[in-house]
């Protein structure tokens, strides 16, 4: 079974920077997709950034510029570093794993998910 677990959440400024940690466990294929999702209380959990096995990416137009999806292979450690942070930033933070047929950015087309981190952006 894959096991998730995001860390490096925390409070910061607008403008600050945050980088987000996801250690994976368990993968039982080697192709795939791992995405950083978000969601904030009262909104749908929505996609931010992904990266698949061949080293693809996609961005939410909301973060593109800003964020940058990573991945050491030799950790198997998936990162999110965020930077320019903005108060609708604010969310919990989640990573999660899919096959590589799936949509990256849509969190239905994930199985397997983190516990997930929060981010807090003050003004």
């Amino acid at each position: 079974q894959v096991q998730l677990v995001e860390s490096g959440g925390g409070s910061v400024q607008a403008g600050g920077s945050l980088r987000l940690s996801c250690a994976a466990t368990g993968y039982t294929y080697s192709r795939y997709w791992m995405g950083w999702f978000r969601q904030a209380p009262g909104k749908e959990r929505e996609g931010v950034a992904a990266m698949n096995s061949d080293g693809a990416t996609r961005y939410a137009d909301s973060v593109k510029g800003r964020f940058t999806i990573s991945q050491d292979n030799a950790k198997n450690t998936l990162y999110l570093q965020m930077n320019s942070l903005k108060p609708e930033d604010t969310a919990m933070y989640y990573c999660a794993r899919g096959g590589s047929w799936v949509s990256p950015l849509v969190p239905r087309e994930f199985g397997y998910w983190g516990q997930g981190t929060q981010v807090t952006v003050s003004s």
